[in-house]
């Protein structure tokens, strides 16, 4: 979409973003997709059904990505987060994984399910919100009066040696055949994954007759893919050039700024971008913060809005809408705890369940891959401890 003045644009950015969110929250609660729901279904019962619902919304989501890419409307290269950068900070991308991954389990969910909890009445996962959002926000984001944050007190001086800078980017086209073939070979290689991905989940039986299943993966994937091509064809028209709106606010805005716009205050949040969710709770907590300046409003506040109002709307529609609270004070440090090793693990791992798990993995970057499987671990392994724990005391 084109657009003549700034405002106009912005407005389109924000509200298609709070629009795809919304339509994900609802689907997302109707069908009860839920990644760690998906891991515990699979290590305590074997049930492959949701992982399966999982693994459609990481191929669909591949399938939009590369083709929309190949045709120009959707620039990954140029993402925030930069999944494709040529620093590979594996390190991070493991040990955020494995913490997001332990966290969701005490938890009770992701980052995603934490919003779907909150839209149904969940009020324990009100205050794994605002844990998470404090955390991710002050992970990147200076303390009061200080230029440290916590990513630069815990973890910057002795993780980030640890990264390995490649010669191109980091996704499998461009380490495969280079910069000048990257399109095309992420088309093979993307769709020869993809097309195993759909050959695995399809040849199930009880998935192919789950509409839920099928339905909540199929959202999912599009919804990333709706995202992507949302914020990557946003354009401000300018005497007639063509500007995205992240190089309109970071180079052209003295210039051609109309009156009455408003700057963001970080221009970055305008970039091509999909759905992810840990560090967008830090950025709503600074939309709130500041109360309610719209230079601080971002897609991913947008994004947490929508997803809570759309599992609200499914909650009130289908009468399922409960206030819950802790079950015990084991229940509610299990949460704190939970919540805590996810503030941290998200944004170290740069993506949660869907952040890292879809929309990374849906533009072939390596460090995506090694924080969904970090992910999945950690969630394996704790599920297997908490199970090993509860045979022991009985």
């Amino acid at each position: 979409m084109v657009f003549e003045s700034f405002g106009q644009a912005q407005s389109y950015f924000l509200w298609a973003t709070f629009g795809i969110a919304l339509v994900m929250g609802a689907v997302v609660n109707k069908t009860n997709f839920c990644t760690m729901g998906a891991v515990s279904d699979w290590v305590n019962m074997g049930d492959t059904g949701r992982i399966r619902a999982w693994l459609l919304a990481i191929a669909v989501a591949m399938i939009g990505v590369i083709v929309l890419e190949s045709y120009g409307l959707i620039k990954a290269d140029l993402a925030f987060p930069p999944y494709r950068a040529n620093q590979l900070v594996w390190a991070e991308n493991l040990l955020g994984g494995l913490l997001f991954g332990i966290g969701m389990t005490l938890a009770s969910g992701c980052g995603n399910k934490t919003l779907i909890r909150i839209g149904g009445g969940n009020l324990k996962s009100i205050m794994v919100l605002i844990i998470i959002a404090t955390i991710a926000y002050f992970m990147v984001n200076p303390f009061p009066g200080s230029d440290k944050t916590l990513m630069s007190v815990l973890f910057y001086d002795w993780i980030r040696p640890l990264a390995v800078t490649l010669h191109t980017k980091q996704d499998l086209g461009s380490i495969i055949s280079g910069p000048e073939q990257a399109v095309h070979t992420r088309l093979i290689v993307g769709g020869i994954i993809a097309f195993s991905l759909l050959v695995f989940i399809f040849k199930a039986a009880d998935f192919r007759s789950n509409f839920d299943n099928i339905l909540g993966g199929l959202v999912v994937g599009l919804a990333i893919v709706a995202a992507w091509y949302v914020t990557s064809t946003t354009t401000l028209n300018v005497d007639g050039e063509k500007f995205p709106l992240q190089n309109f606010v970071s180079e052209q805005w003295d210039m051609f700024a109309k009156e009455g716009d408003v700057k963001p205050a970080d221009s970055r949040p305008l970039s091509p971008q999909s759905f992810t969710f840990i560090n967008p709770m830090g950025q709503t907590l600074g939309y709130v913060a500041s109360g309610f300046k719209s230079k601080v409003l971002t897609f991913g506040a947008m994004s947490v809005f929508g997803v809570i109002i759309g599992s609200l709307l499914w909650s009130l529609i289908s009468r399922s809408f409960r206030i819950e609270w802790f079950a015990s004070f084991k229940d509610f440090v299990n949460h704190f705890i939970g919540a805590t090793l996810m503030g941290f693990g998200g944004v170290l791992a740069m993506g949660c369940t869907i952040g890292q798990g879809v929309t990374g993995i849906s533009t072939l970057a390596v460090g995506s891959f090694i924080a969904f499987f970090a992910i999945i671990a950690g969630s394996a392994l704790t599920m297997k401890y908490q199970y090993w724990k509860m045979m022991r005391e009985e």
